[in-house]
Parts: structure tokens; sequence; C-alpha cells
């Protein structure tokens, strides 16, 4: 098994062959994205693997650069602006801000430019009924500009389709009919949801991703070819469950931010194996930190979720925030001369200063090195000799009164500090006590910056997995292959809705059983999202009973209504009528899960030696130098110990142990890191 995560530096790769774990590690192309995974898959040998799961922020890039195609918009006449006009919401930073614009509006960086969203003359009621018929010759007028526009696909949201589909079915053959055989999207198809802006915005979505993926795709199955693969390319969606490819390809909507989910869900699963259920999964790379939440041993998982603030998609996503907090991180001076880190980043192209790549900035990566916590010679495996003295000069450069010294320390400190600040938050957020999770540190620069945030963040451990430097890969063979759908139908759930919500469950699962194939095992989930009657927001993900849905099944549904409304929520009202609002059922199929090797205990003729020492410099106001004894992961056996300071090395990260800190090794490997 073969599994790659393109991320915004690198793309990590690795194999399960054998039951041995194998990585590489390669710079991200901007230029030709399907390159580094290609050449990591030939490095790691890709003939003969039964599957290649892929995950990528390949599409959110082309989003948030607004390097997108140019598409056309098609909406009932009067809601062209829809796109525009989102849900009139403004982030809390803004609400005081006369001259905020939302970044996809016509005042900033649309997806779709207002000329190129056109209205159509129809109309259904909420119910499905024809209020006005489909206006053809004015839908063909329309499209026509569309044409001469030269757009090269077409999104497609009518006012209540989701109820009945017929005009947007009828729109797709007019479509063919002027434009030809271009790619076209409905919200019917592809978000059968009530809330017409969120259906909109992931119709739009999903246009651009069949344009941006199509070629994509071709380019990466036919180089896996020539690799001599022969097996299933599975892509991971939103909440890192795996589609196959030419399924991901019918709604792509579902893959445009499937890289930082696969950490959770490889969090969740290690954390299965060492009896963590509750977890703090903090993913540092180079360029941010993506941290979630993990909770009785699965992930918080959303309904939708932002690629930028209010531009919504509606599908089901492993609830990741993101700061721009990482190993590449730019290290300047405020407007008051204070020490700052972040969000800017120096990426991989030039990288940190001390990279020798031309990059001028100090980052993270820099503060570190002269610190003593990274090796300059042993850095990325080896492959990239860092230079301290380019380090020192970038510092040396910054405009600040500060002693060289001070801004290193302080940069250190200011890393950690935005780090532990995003975890803390998260963990409010989500309203649990971080005193009882266990923050699983991962990314490159994981476990070099977090267990010195475990104090701040209040956790009780910190543990450091095997391979942090591509965790979140490896999730992505720890994932199960999912299918689902889901259907919006206001129900208030009474005795007498029985017969139609049976028949609702019945129809999501025949279609699911459509797409699979034959005998093949699988468990099908039902949940819905409902609400109390009168309100505006759902409570999500309601458990439903299986089989026949009869009168005691409603029953049922509404006693699991109020339990999930208490648990969330804190109150309960039993009183009042429950309306069941989307309905899902997904379809969960048996699938191959990574297993990590038990890490043997050591000898009694093998004692544990460190391979070198290194001098810790700049750890506190006046403090002393450290001396840090330095080991090598790979020689560490289970139920190892020591204190810190001290540094663990591996090919692709580096663990620092701080003072007053305790480290014992776990039975698979783990780097478990508490308070003496």
């Amino acid at each position: 098994m073969i599994a790659v995560d393109v991320g915004g530096t690198f793309t990590d790769v690795v194999a399960l062959r054998d039951g041995k774990i194998r990585t590489a590690k390669v710079s991200t192309d901007y230029t030709d994205v399907t390159r580094p995974v290609l050449e990591g898959a030939a490095l790691l040998g890709v003939a003969g693997a039964s599957v290649f799961n892929h995950a990528s922020t390949h599409g959110l890039n082309a989003v948030i650069t607004r390097d997108v195609p140019k598409i056309g918009f098609l909406a009932t006449e009067g809601h062209r602006d829809i796109l525009d006009m989102g849900r009139v919401w403004r982030p809390a930073e803004a609400i005081l801000d006369p001259g905020w614009r939302r970044s996809f509006g016509d005042a900033a960086r649309p997806l779709v430019p207002r000329y190129l969203r056109r209205g159509i003359r129809e109309r259904l009621t909420a119910t499905g009924d024809v209020l006005f018929e489909l206006d053809e010759a004015q839908a063909r007028a329309e499209l026509e500009v569309l044409r001469g526009c030269g757009v090269t696909g077409v999104a497609i949201c009518l006012i209540n389709a989701y109820v009945n589909p017929a005009h947007e079915l009828r729109l797709r053959d007019l479509v063919r009919e002027v434009l030809g055989d271009v790619p076209c999207s409905l919200s019917s198809e592809v978000s059968p949801l009530a809330k017409e802006y969120a259906r909109a915005s992931t119709t739009v979505v999903d246009a651009l991703m069949k344009l941006i993926y199509a070629d994509y795709t071709a380019r990466l199955e036919k180089g896996l070819a020539e690799l001599g693969f022969t097996g299933q390319l599975n892509f991971a969606d939103c909440a890192a469950t795996l589609v196959p490819s030419h399924r991901a390809m019918e709604q792509p909507f579902r893959i445009v931010f499937s890289g930082p989910a696969a950490g959770t869900v490889a969090s969740a699963h290690f954390g299965s194996l060492i009896g963590e259920r509750h977890l703090l999964c903090a993913d540092v790379g180079g360029t941010s930190c993506d941290i979630s939440v993990v909770t009785g041993g699965e992930p918080f998982v959303d309904t939708t979720f932002e690629l930028e603030h209010d531009l919504v998609v509606n599908a089901l996503a492993n609830d990741v925030s993101a700061i721009g907090a990482g190993g590449g991180s730019l290290v300047t001076i405020g407007q008051t001369g204070e020490i700052q880190v972040g969000p800017g980043s120096a990426g991989s192209t030039p990288g940190p200063a001390c990279y020798g790549r031309g990059g001028a900035q100090p980052t993270t990566t820099d503060t570190c090195l002269l610190i003593g916590i990274l090796d300059p010679g042993t850095f990325a495996d080896g492959e990239l000799t860092l230079d301290p003295e380019l380090a020192r000069q970038a510092f040396e450069n910054l405009d600040s009164e500060f002693s060289l010294a001070q801004r290193v320390r302080y940069a250190y400190e200011m890393a950690v500090h935005n780090i532990a600040e995003g975890v803390f938050n998260v963990a409010i957020k989500n309203g649990v006590d971080p005193r009882d999770y266990t923050l699983i540190a991962y990314g490159a620069a994981g476990p070099m910056l977090l267990p010195a945030a475990m104090d701040a963040v209040h956790c009780k451990q910190v543990v450091v997995p095997p391979n942090p430097g591509l965790f979140s890969a490896l999730g992505l063979l720890s994932a199960d292959q999912v299918f689902t759908v889901n259907r919006s139908a206001y129900t208030v759930l009474t005795p007498d809705a029985a017969e139609r919500i049976d028949g609702l469950f019945a129809e999501m699962e025949e279609q699911l059983r459509e797409r699979l194939t034959p005998d093949v095992a699988v468990t099908f989930e039902r949940s819905y999202d409902g609400h109390l009657v009168g309100q505006s927001w759902d409570t999500p993900f309601v458990p439903v009973p299986a089989g026949t849905l009869d009168e005691p099944a409603v029953a049922a549904m509404i006693a699991s209504f109020h339990d999930t409304y208490q648990e969330r929520s804190g109150n309960r009202f039993e009183t009042v009528p429950v309306e069941g609002v989307t309905f899902r059922v997904r379809a969960v199929l048996d699938t191959p899960k990574v297993e990590y090797p038990e890490l043997p205990a050591r000898a009694a003729d093998e004692p544990l030696q460190p391979v070198r020492t290194a001098t810790l410099r700049y750890l506190g106001e006046g403090a002393e130098d450290q001396e840090a004894p330095v080991y090598d992961r790979t020689a560490l056996r289970a139920g190892d110990e020591f204190d810190g300071p001290a540094i663990v090395h591996e090919g692709l990260s580096t663990t620092h142990v701080g003072a007053g800190q305790h480290l014992v090794v776990g039975r698979y490997g783990e780097l478990v890191i508490r308070k003496k």
C-alpha cells in the first residue's frame, strides 16, 4: 500500500510493504504538482502495490490563489448575485471595519465574475411544484452569451432544485446543445440540500474542481501506469475517507481539502493502539499548523467547511483549524519594534535563510538551528545541509534594538506561544478540557516545537508518533473507503412521517448499492440533521435506527435528537417537536489499515548511549548554555527513558525534550513526554 500527501512545502510519500514502513519526502512543485508525486512513488516503487491513496491541496491552492478556470453560473432570475452576497456574515475581527470586503466578492476576487453569472427565467415552489415554467428560449440566449465569453464549464443552481431537479436537468441538456460537452455541475446532484447559498457555492467549487482535477488525474494515472502501478487509485475526501478516483471525479468538491484531515485520522488510529482516545492533534509543517480534536476515538466532523471566510462547501469534513505557524514562519519586526513570527512563510522557495537558496529573512527553522536543536549536517535525512552563518546574518539584518541572543530567544518563544495559543483555542472551542487530552505532535516541525508548548496548552502529555514528518500520509493508510449520500427533506417527526422517511433512506441506500461492487462487505450508517421546530440551525449527525423505519423507530429518532442536542448545547426541550432537515447514509467498506510494528525492549548488554552532545543556547533570559545528549531514534527501544534537556534525531524530524521534562519510549516506538 502506498499513500501520498501533497502539502504546501513538501510532498510526503509512504509505503507499507511486508509489514515495513518506508518513506520519502519531495519538495512540492507548483508548476507541475504531479512531478513530486510520481518522483516519490518511483523512489518507493509502486509496481505491485494494491492501492495508491492520494490527498492533496492542489484544488484548495487554486481557489485561494484564484488560479481557476473560467466558468459560467446559472441561477434563477433575480438570484445571480447570491455568490456575491454570501451569508452576509463578517468575521469577528472585521465587525467594526467599514472597509472590509469579502475576498471572493465582486469587490475583490470573485470565483465567477458577475458578467458570467446569468439569470434564468423559471421558478419552483418550496414543495417542488412549478410556479413558472423554464423559459428555454431565454436560457439559450444566456448560454450564447457564455459561449461568446469562452467559458469552459458551467455551474447551475436554481431555487428549490433540491426538491425538484427537473429544470436543472433540462438546463444541462441546453448547455450541451449550446456549449458542447463541457463539465456541468447541478446543485440537485452535487448538494441536494436546503439553504441556497451553501448549495450554490458548493456547486461552483465542484465545477471548478472538475476542470482542475481532470487533467491532473489523467496525468497522475498515466504516470503511475508508466511506473508499473496496476492497483486502485483512491482520493481522500475532506473527512479523510477514501473514494476510488473515478468516483471522486464525479463530485470532486469533496476532495478539495483532503490533506489536513488525514492527520486527524492517523492520530485517531494510532491513539486507539496506545490506549489514548482523547487527543489534541497538531500537524506543524513548513507553512502552517493544522489543529484538530479526537474525542472518544472519533474525529469531530462538520457537515460544511469554509475555504475562506463565508466561502462554504457542503461536504463532510474533519474539523481542522489552521494557523500560520510552521518551520518556515518568517521572523519580522512589528511597528513598535516587537519580534513577530508568522503568519507569513518562506515556503519551499526560497525557504529559510539557512537553506542557502536566496532567502534573506529569518524563520523558525533558522531560530532552532541557532539554538542548537537542529543539526546542520543531518537535516532532512542529510539531503540538505543548513548554514548557521546565513541564519545568523538574517537575524542580524533585522531592524531591531535587541541583541542577537534576545532576537533568537524571543523568536523561539513567540513561535512556541503561537502554536500553544492555537491548540488551546481549538480545545476551548470544542468544549474540552486539555488536561484530559494527549497532544499528538507530528509534521516535520511538530516534535521540535510542541513539547515546549506543553505547559501553555495544559495537556497531560505530548506523544510523538513514529514517522512524524509523514504522519498525515500514514493517515491515508488508516482510513476507510466510504461513500456518502445525503438529501434535504423538511419533515416534522411524527408517527405518520415514518413511511416517507423509510422510503427516503431506502432510496439512498439503493443509490449507494449501485456504486458498489456486488457482494462487497459494507456497513450502512444512517443519521440525520434536525432542529427543534422554529430553529434556524441544525443539530447534525443524529443517529437513525437500521432496518424498516416504523412508528417506534421515529420515536427513537426523536429521543436520539434530544440526547444529541443536550450533549452539544447542554439543554433539552422534549416538549418541542423535532423537524428533520437533511437525511444521510454512509456506506463504509472494510479497508486494510496500516499496522505499526512493536519495538523490542532493550537487551541487558545494550546500554542506551547518545550519539553526541549538542549545546543549546538562548533558552531563557541570561540562562547558561545547556548540554543536551542527542539520541538516534532508530536506536531507541521500548521502555527507554531519560530526562531533558535532550534531543531525539530521526531522518525527517527532530524532537526537543526540554529541561524539566521526561521521555519514555512506548511499545510502538512512540515518544511519550511528560513533566517530571
